[in-house]
């Protein structure tokens, strides 16, 4: 194969030639420009697979190189060489189609790995059948727009903050997002920030070294680290303390990290996704959330619709999932038959995607024969505010049956107490979006005692 070829621009000499000598015992052809003029040129000259631009050019800047790149030749990746400590330009850089962004003094391991991440790109994107539709199912305008969002946000390295209601499949899109990018190789680490204890929270990020605090009886590395060369997902970004953030921040900036106990920072090679379900900008206001965070994990913005927000995805949605779900029991080729179809479309799924999953699976295993039907489902839709004890409804009055009477609640009682027990809980599962930790504090229980009484009920998933 030929050799791959790297277009340096930069008005210093000295500075390309460091770059050239570097990039040629990578084995890289390299071609230089001075100006942007220069640049412009060259790249539909060479047609280079990477190009690493300065920001201050003679004739104009590197920003101005990069939105010519992105809207002529976007297949090219580019890469910002910035000044140290320069967060907002590297911001900017990104958000117009960078890549990614080096500071000045150029460290050469990390302009190696910045090398390798670009032109690993070129030779992902030269791969047939890369859909991002796997798993990513319908055709409305929403999700189509999403996926080309995807697509092209799986060639950067900028931080992508991904908004959505809880179940809507956040982490699905931060999934794609690696799969389809030069680090689909290295690891992909997902963690809820709001499922960490906060004394514990650092150490889990960063990780300790021995005997840096009781209970340390050895080095243990964090996520961070253990996304080296990949993705760490931070999802309820929201849920971070602010002493957290802080250090969280520092991490993003300085591409480094200190584990607890260290007397020295140790550099990251990690692509940053985060998400969450509140508005960021309004933690923001209430000042819940840094400004400065905010305005670091969120250079690229990406909205998951909702499923209400795509009703018309459900038909392709539903039977693609109860086939996914079907496969991974082991069970029998399924069907939702057409009053099934129906009453899903008539749902308004407050628990979004997540929730569908969960009345697919109850519903397969309440199925006789191969056809999933409407009464197979147990759709409900809870009321707001409690009913009467003469309206609760038993489990018989979601198959077509009838109200409660008085004299029935009375000699049946216990059928007449799980009933108003079973609504409740599905109340607060709704209200919790379907987070089962969130439930159990709602209700005031422990999450032991949420389970036991969800699978008493035929509530589990």
């Amino acid at each position: 194969m030929p050799a791959q070829r790297v277009l340096i621009v930069d008005d210093e000499p000295d500075i390309r030639e460091l770059l050239d000598i570097t990039l040629a015992r990578m084995g890289l052809d390299t071609f230089s420009a001075a100006t942007l003029g220069e640049a412009r040129d060259m790249v539909a000259e060479v047609s280079p697979d990477l190009c690493l631009t300065d920001m201050k050019l003679p004739d104009g800047n590197g920003i101005q190189l990069v939105e010519f790149i992105s809207r002529e030749h976007a297949h090219i990746p580019v890469a910002m060489i910035t000044a140290h400590g320069s967060v907002e330009t590297a911001i900017t850089a990104l958000k117009a189609g960078a890549f990614d962004f080096i500071s000045k003094p150029i460290e050469l391991d990390t302009l190696r790995k910045l090398v390798a991440n670009a032109l690993q790109l070129g030779l992902a994107a030269e791969k047939p059948g890369r859909p991002v539709d796997q798993r990513l199912i319908g055709e409305t305008p929403e999700i189509r727009g999403l996926r080309k969002q995807i697509d092209k946000l799986a060639r950067s390295q900028a931080p992508v903050h991904i908004r959505g209601e809880s179940g809507s499949g956040k982490e699905v899109v931060a999934r794609l997002i690696h799969n389809h990018g030069p680090r689909s190789a290295g690891s992909f680490i997902a963690v809820n920030c709001g499922a960490i204890p906060p004394e514990l929270m650092e150490s889990e990020l960063f990780g300790h070294m021995k005997g840096s605090f009781t209970g340390a009886t050895g080095d243990k590395p964090g996520l961070f680290q253990a996304a080296a060369g990949g993705t760490l997902f931070l999802d309820e970004v929201a849920d971070l303390p602010l002493s957290m953030q802080v250090k969280l921040l520092r991490a993003i900036q300085e591409k480094a990290i200190r584990p607890v106990g260290a007397s020295e920072e140790q550099a990251i090679d990690v692509r940053i996704l985060s998400a969450t379900h509140k508005d960021l900008a309004a933690e923001v206001e209430a000042g819940r959330f840094r400004n400065d965070l905010y305005y670091r994990i969120n250079v690229i913005d990406i909205h998951v619709p909702s499923l209400r927000e795509r009703m018309a995805d459900l038909p392709l949605l539903a039977p693609a999932l109860l086939q996914r779900i079907a496969g991974e029991q082991g069970s029998r080729s399924m069907r939702l038959d057409d009053s099934a179809i129906e009453a899903l479309c008539a749902y308004t799924f407050p628990g979004n995607v997540r929730e569908l999953e969960n009345i697919l699976e109850r519903s397969l295993a309440l199925a006789e024969g191969d056809t999933i039907t409407a009464d197979n489902l147990q759709l409900t839709q809870s009321s707001a505010s409690p009913r009467s004890p003469h309206a609760r409804t038993r489990k018989s009055d979601r198959e077509g049956s009838h109200s409660w009477s008085a004299d029935e609640a009375y000699g049946n009682l216990e059928g007449y107490l799980e009933d108003i027990e079973r609504e409740i809980l599905s109340k607060a599962l709704e209200d919790s979006r379907w987070n089962k930790t969130a439930t159990a504090k709602l209700l005031g229980i422990s999450f032991r005692s949420l389970r036991y009484r969800l699978k008493k009920l035929g509530l589990d998933e």
